[in-house]
């Protein structure tokens, strides 16, 4: 028998669950829904969804409070889906816990491309694989060694630690302030610069064309994934 995964969709705007329910239950996944904070985290108890589309702009609570509150509850991969598009209400979701940030107007190809990224994560989590094949670089988080082409790419400690943690997050968005954290975590002062040409360095080492880079993505002005295989070309930054 399949298993449906289960979509918690919260949204205060009906024509907003019908297009997302609609789209979601086409690609036969299954959906419960809430209007509001307090049902949101009744059915994040009862339901125990594997993925949830949160919205920020709720009626009784402010939705990124609800961000820590769904991390510390559940293991459901969260899905901010707003329309505040403002880089500070990115960063503050995803530095709280969210583990993507979708911006309305959205295309629903591209919400069922980051449900399926999600679901990607959790299998690979779930079932501890450790080795990661983004275009012709693997990366293998048990054995700590990268590879190009099939020969291995030698880094630095610092560079290895930023590939790593977007490699066990895949497709997912790491703020810069996750990465500067794990990177220099003693550093009571973090210059994001320093982080721009450790990626720089990185981009020269992994990607077939720097400039155009298929691996690893910037999301200007909030952070930056590892980009999966599926997805096409990453923009530079």
């Amino acid at each position: 028998m399949k298993v449906r995964h289960k979509i918690l969709v919260v949204d205060d705007e009906l024509h907003i669950r019908r297009l997302i329910r609609a789209a979601l239950e086409r690609a036969d996944y299954a959906i419960v829904e809430a209007e509001n904070a307090r049902e949101a985290t009744e059915l994040l108890r009862t339901e125990r969804p594997d993925i949830s589309l949160l919205d920020l702009g709720l009626p009784d609570r402010d939705g990124l409070e609800l961000v820590p509150l769904f991390k510390q509850q559940s293991d459901t991969t969260l899905i901010v889906v707003s329309a505040r598009d403002a880089t500070e209400e990115k960063v503050a979701a995803l530095d709280l816990g969210a583990d993507d940030y979708l911006t309305k107007p959205f295309d629903t190809d591209e919400l069922l491309a980051r449900v399926r990224v999600a679901l990607r994560n959790r299998l690979t989590r779930d079932g501890g694989n450790l080795a990661l094949a983004v275009d012709d670089v693997t990366i293998d988080l048990i054995a700590r060694t990268v590879t190009k082409a099939g020969r291995e790419v030698h880094l630095t400690p610092k560079e290895y630690a930023v590939l790593a943690q977007l490699a066990r997050f895949p497709g997912r968005v790491i703020t810069h302030k996750q990465i500067m954290n794990e990177v220099w975590p003693h550093e009571h002062e973090h210059h994001v610069e320093y982080l721009r040409v450790l990626i720089r360095t990185l981009r020269q080492k992994l990607e077939t064309d720097p400039q155009q880079p298929k691996i690893i993505s910037n999301e200007l002005g909030i952070g930056y994934r590892l980009r999966p295989a599926a997805e096409g070309v990453a923009e530079g930054g």
